[in-house]
């Protein structure tokens, strides 16, 4: 029995294994491409979501967020870059992918009731990423730090009471 041959073998097998995981923790942490038509919105960052129901819950993301208030795509995505949820929305339709399962319902604000707990603002979402105040039902954003990369909303009536954090990219 050769020894040498078998630490040369143990060698190659760990630094080959090394390797592969090396690599799977990269491709996970990878960011998404940004595949933008010229002149689409586009903005990307992290989300918080607090809903003051009982029991409280809370959400929290890195996000991609492109298109426009009448249609558009949000996706959502683990620390290490894994999608957890991608909403798509078109006049008269919204779709919440998650994984295999996808949920369909007439509108925007029927989708986000469902999956946060309370209609998220998402059509203001998108003035208040450009820094311009807009009207949403309950909803009050401060866009006092909107240069900086950072925009906080609540909303206190109708119940539950909500608070929206974003950074992002400006």
């Amino acid at each position: 029995m050769n020894l040498e041959a078998d630490r040369g073998a143990w060698s190659r097998r760990h630094a080959m294994l090394a390797g592969l995981a090396t690599a799977i923790l990269l491709a996970g942490c990878a960011a998404p491409q940004r595949n933008t038509v010229p002149g689409e919105a586009f903005w990307s960052g992290r989300l918080a979501l607090i809903v003051e129901s009982d029991p409280p819950q809370s959400y929290s993301a890195s996000f991609d967020l492109r298109g426009s208030p009448a249609a558009g795509e949000l996706q959502l995505n683990s620390p290490l870059g894994n999608t957890l949820a991608r909403v798509l929305w078109k006049p008269g339709s919204a779709e919440l992918h998650q994984g295999e399962r996808v949920t369909r319902r007439q509108n925007l604000d029927e989708l986000t009731t469902e999956f946060g707990g309370t209609t998220l603002p998402v059509a203001a979402l998108f003035a208040w990423l450009r820094g311009q105040a807009s009207e949403a039902d309950g909803w009050q954003a401060d866009l006092s730090r909107q240069p900086e990369g950072r925009v906080n909303a609540h909303r206190l009536l109708p119940l539950p009471a909500a608070e929206l954090r974003i950074v992002f990219e400006p």
